[in-house]
């Protein structure tokens, strides 16, 4: 190899090397662009799960809640079911009714009874506690 060769050859390589650096800076303002691009749309996209995920959530409250009103309006109508049969059951059975009361008389050891007289006025018992 002869020296001017050597020199084309270095020459070459040197020009090469050039172009490949002014490539990469020519395409680095270009990578960041593009790099900032991707990280702008993963915040996007991951904000739009967030918002997602807070919908569906509040969405499935809004349904329980419904479903829970829902529920409840059926057991008061299975209560007012039920009151308006045990009501029903009891209008004209003034004899069951007084047995029970007879019944329960029972559990109350200890307690002042006012019995309702014909007026619906109780007998008080205005005396009842003075010594004689």
């Amino acid at each position: 190899m002869n020296t001017t060769s050597k020199i084309s050859l270095t020459l070459t390589l040197v020009i090469l090397t050039i172009l490949a650096i002014s490539g990469v800076m020519v395409g680095c303002p270009k990578y960041e662009v593009y790099t900032q691009r991707m990280a702008g749309e993963a915040l996007l996209a991951h904000a739009q799960s967030s918002k997602e995920v807070a919908v569906s959530e509040a969405k499935a409250k809004m349904e329980a809640a419904t479903l829970l009103a829902q529920a409840e309006v059926e057991r008061a109508k299975g209560v007012a079911q039920a009151n308006k049969i045990i009501g029903d059951s009891l209008k004209d059975n003034e004899a069951y009714l007084r047995y029970l009361f007879v019944n329960n008389l029972e559990n109350t050891k200890n307690q002042v009874i006012y019995i309702p007289t014909e007026s619906n006025l109780p007998i008080l018992e205005a005396n009842r506690n003075i010594k004689k």
